[in-house]
C-alpha cells in the first residue's frame, strides 16, 4: 500500500538513532501514566505539596512522590519550599511542586510532531505507545479541541486553541485590536514581519461541519500546506498533521495543525 501524496508531503523520515529512541520511550513511560496527567492538570491551577497532590489523586504519599519524581525528570514540573498549613505546631516549610513556565505547551507541541511524523521504527511498539499517550493526554487535559502549534521563532511552541468557526491568522496590529479577536485568533508577535498583519488576514481558519479549512487571504508572503502553495482565497481541507506555512524563510511562521480524532 502507497502512501496518498497528502501522506507523502508531511512525512518526515528519521534514520535510526538509538539514543533518541530510547529518550522518547522514557519520555512517553513517564506520561503513559493516568496519575501524572492528572498531577499535571492540577497543578496548572495552582502549587500544592505532595500530601495535598495524594489526596487530591486519592494514592499514598509514597506513590504521589515518585509520580512527582519521574515528571521532574521530564522538565515539566519544579519544586521550590514553600510554607504548609497552619498546625498547633505552627508553620513548616515544604516542598511545593508547580509547572514549569510553558510546561503544558511544550507537552502539547511534542506530543503534536511526534504523533504526527511517521517513525520508521524496528518496532512499532514505539509508535503505539506514542498513540496512546496522546490519546491519554487529549482525555485528561486537553480534551477534542482542535489546536495549532507555531514551531520555530521566538514563540515556538506557542499553542493556539481552535474554539471558533471562524479564526483569523495574522501578525499582532497594535492598536487595533478592535478589529480581531486576541483571545480567538491566531496572533504572531511582531518578529514575525513576513506575516501579514491579522487585521488584513494572512489567512483564516474555518470549520464547515467536523472539517476543518485553511485559505490564504491573498497575503503578500503566501501560504503553504504541506510544501504546496495556497491559491489565494480558495479554501483547502485540512487534516491531522497538516504543516501550514505563512510566508517563507526566518520571519515567516509555521503551524503543525492538530485535530483529534480526525478521518480521512
Amino acid at each position: 500500500m502507497t502512501d496518498s501524496p497528502h501522506d507523502t508531503a508531511r512525512t518526515i523520515v528519521l534514520e535510526e538513532v538509538p539514543d533518541y529512541y530510547m529518550e522518547l520511550s522514557e519520555y512517553l513511560e513517564v506520561l503513559s501514566n493516568s496519575q501524572r496527567l492528572k498531577i499535571l492538570k492540577l497543578l496548572e491551577k495552582k502549587p500544592r505539596d505532595v500530601r495535598t497532590i495524594a489526596s487530591e489523586i486519592n494514592t499514598s504519599y509514597e506513590n504521589t512522590k515518585k509520580h512527582l519524581d519521574k515528571l521532574i525528570s521530564t522538565g515539566l514540573i519544579k519544586k521550590e519550599v514553600g510554607l504548609g498549613q497552619q498546625t498547633s505546631k505552627g508553620v513548616h516549610p515544604v516542598w511545593k511542586y508547580s509547572l514549569v513556565p510553558g510546561a503544558m505547551e511544550a507537552l502539547i507541541r511534542n506530543l503534536g510532531i511526534f504523533s504526527n511524523i511517521k517513525l520508521h521504527l524496528a518496532d512499532g511498539e514505539l509508535k503505539k505507545r506514542l498513540d496512546e499517550v496522546r490519546e491519554a493526554v487529549e482525555d485528561e487535559i486537553t480534551g477534542d479541541t482542535p489546536m495549532a502549534i507555531l514551531l520555530g521563532g521566538p514563540e515556538d511552541g506557542k499553542v493556539f486553541l481552535l474554539q471558533k468557526p471562524e479564526v483569523r491568522v495574522g501578525r499582532v496590529d497594535p492598536g487595533n485590536e478592535d478589529r480581531y479577536d486576541p483571545q480567538n485568533d491566531i496572533l504572531f508577535s511582531a518578529d514575525y514581519t513576513s506575516v501579514t498583519r491579522v487585521t488584513k488576514p494572512h489567512g483564516m481558519i474555518s470549520r464547515q461541519g467536523t472539517k476543518w479549512f485553511i485559505e490564504d487571504r491573498g497575503s503578500k508572503g503566501g501560504s503553504f500546506l504541506n510544501s504546496t502553495p495556497l491559491i489565494a482565497r480558495k479554501p483547502e481541507q485540512l487534516h491531522d498533521g497538516d504543516l501550514v506555512e505563512l510566508a517563507k524563510g526566518a520571519a515567516g511562521a509555521r503551524i503543525l495543525i492538530i485535530i483529534p480524532n480526525d478521518t480521512p
